[in-house]
C-alpha cells in the first residue's frame, strides 16, 4: 500500500475521532490490498481505484463504528447479512476486536474471501459462512446490513437470527422514507443516524431497527 493510502486512512480516522493503534491500521490496509488483489479475479466491488475503495469502502464503514460503540461498548455479537467483499464485516472486526463478527453470503467465493482475510490477517473473531440468513440457527446481538437489500426484506429474512433485545442495523445512502413506508407492522424505526464519512460527498446513514413490542 502506498504511503498516501496510509496518510489518508490515518486523517480519516482523525476526522472521525476513532483512534485505533498502528496494527489496526495496517490490517485495514492489508484488507485493501487483498480486496484489490482478489477483486481481479472475483468482481467483488465495482470500486478498481484503491484512493476510492479506501474513501467509499473502508471510511464509510469506519464512519458508524463510533456510533456502534456508543451502543455496544463491550461484547457485541455481529452477524453481517450479504457480507459481499467484507464490508462492513471485515472493517468491524478489525475495529472492534471484542466484537464476535459473523459475515454471511449466499455467493461462495464471497464467503470464502472473508474467510481468507480472516486467517491472512489473524481476525480470530472473524467468520464467514456460505449460506442463506434464512438457514440460520445462531442468534445475534446486531445483525447489519450495507447494500443488500431493502428494509423490508432485510428484516424479513434475518428475523430468526435476531436475539429477543436484539437490534438491526442498515447502512444506507440518503434517508431512505420510501424503505421504512414499507416496513411490516412487527418492525419498528429506532433511530435514524447521519453519518460524516470523510472525503465522501455523497449522503450516508444509519438505520437502526428493532422488532415493535
Amino acid at each position: 500500500m502506498t504511503p498516501s493510502l496510509a496518510q489518508g486512512l490515518s486523517q480519516g480516522l482523525l476526522h472521525l475521532a476513532l483512534p485505533l493503534t498502528g496494527q489496526q491500521q495496517a490490517q485495514l490496509l492489508d484488507y485493501l490490498a487483498l480486496l484489490l488483489k482478489w477483486n481481479k479475479v472475483y468482481n467483488l466491488t465495482s470500486v478498481r481505484d484503491p484512493e476510492q475503495m479506501l474513501t467509499q469502502h473502508l471510511m464509510d464503514c469506519l464512519a458508524a463504528i463510533p456510533e456502534l460503540l456508543h451502543d455496544f461498548p463491550a461484547s457485541c455479537d455481529v452477524l453481517d447479512v450479504g457480507c459481499g467483499g467484507g464490508l462492513p464485516s471485515v472493517v468491524f472486526a478489525i475495529a472492534c476486536p471484542h466484537w464476535q463478527v459473523t459475515a454471511i453470503d449466499a455467493v461462495a467465493k464471497k464467503a470464502a474471501f472473508v474467510q481468507t482475510v480472516a486467517h491472512s490477517l489473524t481476525l480470530t473473531n472473524l467468520h464467514a459462512i456460505h449460506g442463506r440468513v434464512e438457514a440460520l440457527s445462531q442468534t445475534f446481538d446486531l445483525v447489519t446490513s450495507r447494500a443488500f437489500a431493502e428494509l423490508a426484506d432485510f428484516t424479513r429474512w434475518s428475523a430468526s437470527s435476531l436475539k429477543p433485545s436484539g437490534r438491526w442495523l442498515a447502512m444506507k445512502g440518503k434517508y431512505p422514507q420510501a424503505e421504512i413506508d414499507r416496513l411490516p407492522a412487527g418492525v419498528m424505526v429506532e433511530k435514524v443516524q447521519t453519518l460524516n464519512v470523510p472525503g465522501l460527498e455523497a449522503e450516508r446513514c444509519l438505520v437502526w431497527l428493532r422488532p415493535h413490542g
